[in-house]
């Protein structure tokens, strides 16, 4: 239905709503999100590379967060309010501006510890949000309550961060930084409880699936810069080619590993969905910091590096466990039998123990190949299936999981 200001009216979408998918603006809308990634992923590397790994973890994790959480905002908001007329759109394009902005704050901020311009622009992203959820107050009929709940806490918490600036950097600012995070996460628990607004499960899953495949994008990347580097670098040819071929084959088992399970099914309820999005905030980070990983590990090979050989070899494996782990508890062990449920997480540690046997990186290769021949030979539970095991376990006293 469109006003006289040619707007569609706000309702909540209809959750079984068929052939719903990303829509063209939601896909450019993760464009920019590409470029902050990206230079988040190159600071990493920097950090890294130079033996600065807690400065740079942690600034890598605050970038990131602000980097995922009005992505993942926004997307949910579009699952259930997206309307795409221009007013819409104007407004996702101010949430994109942010994000550039954001994006031109990193470098400060890995650099001299200065977050300034990485707070402005995601407090920019943050009240075009508030605008949205406004927008949607005036016809969400029912969960009216819910959207000002939005509105209002999200408003009230970009106050805060604007406020954080002011306090002098050490251990105030990382308690202000932790409490904040705190506040911004409990926003949607708290507006939640007020009504839940819809959500199509096949469209966000969709929207993280397609996120994930940016992210797993840049470690591409970083196997092609193993090439060229190569052609460049006579004395260590075969050991670069080896990294570019051992990070393909690393980055397509992840790939296939994430994209096993029926994720549609991990957000049957606020707690679930509650889990699947904010665990996805480790599994998110770690794919972006596998490619910072691989580049650390070509800097070794080439004596870059002030790292040494196994310290290079950790900032690629710990980021390809804490993925597997992700995946394997949000969204692939429900749907997985015991012998899947056994070998990816003990897949996971042996990939993290990797640096520590004599022969590193490869035999990472090995075993999330060994992995993905798992995941062939015993394909994700049907619903029926997934159903009697529920059964069974309720028939043996015990609980069913989550």
């Amino acid at each position: 239905m469109s006003t006289r200001f040619h707007l569609s009216t706000m309702r909540p979408r209809d959750p079984d709503e068929p052939g719903r998918t990303a829509g063209t603006l939601e896909l450019f809308f993760d464009l920019v999100f590409v470029v902050a990634v990206s230079i988040a992923a190159v600071q990493l590397h920097h950090a890294l590379t130079e033996n600065h790994i807690v400065d740079g973890v942690v600034s890598y994790a605050f970038v990131f967060f602000a980097i995922w959480w009005a992505w993942m905002n926004f997307t949910w908001f579009a699952t259930s309010f997206g309307t795409d007329d221009w007013f819409y759109r104007v407004l996702t394009f101010v949430q994109m501006a942010g994000v550039l902005v954001l994006a031109a704050g990193i470098e400060p901020a890995f650099v001299d510890r200065e977050f300034g311009l990485v707070v402005v622009g995601y407090v920019i992203m943050r009240v075009a949000m508030v605008a949205q959820w406004l927008r949607a107050s005036r016809s969400a009929g029912t969960r009216r309550r819910t959207t000002q709940y939005y509105a209002a806490g999200i408003a009230f918490v970009q106050v805060l961060w604007l406020l954080w600036l002011l306090v002098p950097s050490g251990t105030a600012a990382t308690i202000g930084f932790v409490a904040l995070v705190a506040a911004e996460l409990a926003v949607p628990a708290i507006a939640e409880r007020q009504g839940n607004t819809p959500w199509h499960p096949h469209h966000i899953t969709e929207r993280y699936g397609l996120f994930t495949l940016i992210l797993l994008g840049e470690s591409l990347l970083a196997s092609s810069n193993a090439i060229i580097e190569a052609l460049h670098n006579d004395q260590e040819l075969a050991p670069l080619i080896s990294i570019a071929i051992l990070t393909f084959i690393a980055t397509a088992a992840l790939w296939w590993i994430y994209f096993w399970p029926p994720h549609h099914r991990a957000i049957g309820s606020l707690a679930d969905s509650l889990r699947y999005g904010y665990v996805h905030y480790f599994v998110f980070a770690a794919a972006g910091a596998f490619s910072a990983g691989i580049e650390v590990e070509i800097d070794a090979l080439t004596h870059h590096s002030e790292l040494s050989e196994t310290q290079a070899s950790f900032t690629v494996t710990i980021p390809i466990a804490i993925f597997i782990i992700g995946i394997w508890w949000i969204a692939l062990r429900a749907n997985a039998d015991r012998v899947v449920n056994t070998v990816v997480p003990v897949g996971a540690v042996l990939v993290l123990l990797d640096p520590v046997i004599p022969v590193p990186f490869a035999l990472t290769a090995v075993f999330l190949i060994a992995i993905v021949v798992v995941l062939v030979l015993r394909p994700p539970l049907t619903a029926d299936s997934e159903t009697r095991s529920v059964h069974r376990r309720s028939d043996a006293g015990e609980q069913p999981t989550a």
